[in-house]
């Protein structure tokens, strides 16, 4: 069996060396000559997979995304050829969950806010945004979730409207690019409803770039309205509105779930699911190729106030403004997006870290939030 697989899935080698012959591409070079005789072909979001690419695949049984989103995958397609396919939906919600807590940390201290007097809508209650409101229940921060297509499935949660939730302090995104039918998600923030957003607000985009109409934000910018924005995914991506980027107050490089876990928990997912596929017991797992966290002992401030215990230990495993910087500083283009994307360091979840917490009276908190106990 060949198994072809993209070459930024952590650990791939060592997940399917045993299923079969495994070969690496890149998607700048990857082509329809080179796959053809593929029988399982593996990717990330870099890669487009469509009937140009497998024109040629006569005898692929598999295809599988190591990532959440499969807007790069043309799955009709795939469904018209009778070729299975998954994807690792939920593989980065908790790294997604934990940069959006970054970003509100961050955020707080620069508009002098006091975190537990706010209110957080979540948009979209799938993985992540479950995730998401997961944790902030563990730090008892409201939270409101709005899901139409989930509300209107049955789901028992309680949801409110759009407009409800434009009422929060905080609004945080995560649905799929929806272009048509009854819940259309793009432009979802449009110029008119950034423009009825205050300067006290906050709305973090760390789903699809089209979500958040770019140019209607660029152009409230230019006339003066003042938006905290916080964007990780951009519209037309890698080729985004460099005009834009000054005046977001966090930019990233579409990374917010680029966590080793969040990554690696995808190849894992695949594995998972290409082993049922072909009937094979598995007998691999994440944590065989985890490594050790770098400074993964962490210690409580000398401060015992809730909030500055909580916000010292998600900043010192992962500040958000860290990334805004650099980003701000070396992107000039198109290639340059895909360089820091590609390129970007270590970043390890609440999970890889102990925490003496000892008798403290937040230890139900920090463990909930995923940190481990030091033993």
């Amino acid at each position: 069996m060949k198994i072809y697989y993209e070459d930024s899935m952590p650990y791939a080698t060592e997940f399917f060396a045993e299923l079969g012959e495994c070969q690496v591409f890149s998607h700048k070079t990857v082509n329809a000559e080179m796959l053809a005789d593929a029988d399982v072909l593996l990717t990330r979001s870099t890669t487009k997979v469509n009937q140009a690419l497998l024109c040629k695949s006569e005898q692929v049984q598999f295809i599988g995304t190591a990532t959440a989103g499969t807007d790069h995958v043309d799955k009709a397609y795939l469904a018209s050829k009778g070729i299975p396919f998954t994807s690792a939906g939920g593989c980065n919600a908790v790294a997604v969950a934990e940069y959006v807590l970054s970003a509100i940390f961050v955020m707080a201290k620069r508009l002098d806010w006091q975190v537990a007097d706010k209110t957080v809508g979540i948009v979209g209650a799938g993985n992540v945004g479950t995730v998401l409101a997961n944790v902030l229940t563990v730090l008892g921060i409201k939270h409101k979730l709005c899901d139409p297509p989930l509300a209107d499935n049955g789901d028992s949660r309680k949801f409110v409207n759009i407009e409800q939730i434009m009422d929060c302090d905080v609004i945080s995104l995560h649905v799929p690019y929806v272009a048509d039918g009854p819940y259309i998600t793009e432009d979802l923030f449009d110029a008119k409803r950034l423009s009825q957003l205050n300067e006290n607000q906050l709305l973090i985009n760390a789903c699809r770039g089209e979500v958040v109409n770019n140019q209607a934000a660029l152009a409230l910018f230019k006339q003066g309205k003042k938006l905290n924005l916080v964007l990780d995914v951009w519209d037309n991506e890698p080729n985004i509105e460099a005009e834009l980027v000054p005046y977001i107050a966090l930019a990233t490089a579409h990374i917010a779930g680029h966590t080793i876990e969040g990554k690696a928990r995808g190849t894992e997912m695949l594995y998972f699911a290409l082993c049922k596929q072909l009937d094979v017991q598995p007998t691999k797992k994440l944590s065989d190729y985890l490594p050790l966290a770098k400074d993964s002992q962490k210690s409580l401030p000398d401060s015992e106030e809730f909030w500055d215990v909580i916000e010292h230990l998600v900043l010192d495993v992962y500040d958000i403004s860290v990334d805004d910087a650099q980003f701000k500083t070396k992107h000039d283009g198109a290639e340059s997006f895909r360089y820091i994307r590609k390129h970007y360091p270590i970043r390890r979840e609440f999970s890889a870290m102990t925490v003496n917490a000892g008798n403290s009276a937040h230890s139900k908190a920090i463990y909930g939030l995923g940190f481990l106990a030091a033993k």
